[in-house]
């Protein structure tokens, strides 16, 4: 039943979901191209036919009543971003005191056009010794994708030519605010 209501949104709206979550207890997924409000509603449904239940970033200023209650039942991490605190530090301390946990980082940390990437998600997983997940939604194929697990070699302009690659076919919600030549770290 828990499945029902994502498929029937997949249905309606013509999307489907390629690619398997890993077999894997804890891993990171990087979520882009993130360009809509609307990245949100299918990952949520896509997360739930990939048979995942993740904790996702999401700005503290949206975690207010009522939205918070949607956001702390599907997985949302207020990130207080006003505040110069160790986001990273505290994911990887997270990690470390869970048997399963799997996060997902928009590394854009924002629905506009960036430059440059957010490269906490990459730290988290070197610093963790797990491996990342690239997950897209393609709005032109109508398609959510999920890479297999990819395990960063510390060679971070390397690993980020790999990143580039997977995204750069993927069509976001608006074209506009995604670049995938910006996807280097910052």
């Amino acid at each position: 039943m828990a499945n029902f209501i994502p498929k029937l949104i997949f249905k309606i709206a013509g999307w489907k979901a390629v690619g398997q979550a890993p077999p894997l207890k804890k891993y990171i997924v990087v979520g882009a191209p993130h360009t809509s409000n609307w990245d949100f509603v299918f990952g949520l449904c896509a997360w739930k036919l990939y048979g995942m239940k993740p904790r996702y970033l999401i700005k503290r200023e949206f975690y207010v009543f009522p939205l918070n209650l949607l956001f702390k039942a599907t997985g949302g991490l207020a990130v207080d971003r006003s505040k110069n605190n160790s986001l990273t530090d505290s994911i990887v301390e997270m990690f470390a005191k869970r048997e399963e946990f799997v996060v997902i980082f928009p590394p854009e940390g924002t629905r506009k056009l960036v430059q440059r990437w957010k490269t906490g998600f990459y730290y988290v997983a070197l610093r963790s010794k797990l491996p990342i997940v690239l997950g897209a939604m393609d709005y032109k194929l109508k398609q959510t994708h999920l890479s297999e697990a990819f395990y960063p070699t510390g060679d971070i302009e390397k690993d980020f030519e790999f990143f580039r690659e997977f995204f750069r076919n993927v069509t976001p919600c608006n074209p506009a605010g995604f670049n995938p030549e910006n996807v280097r770290p910052a």
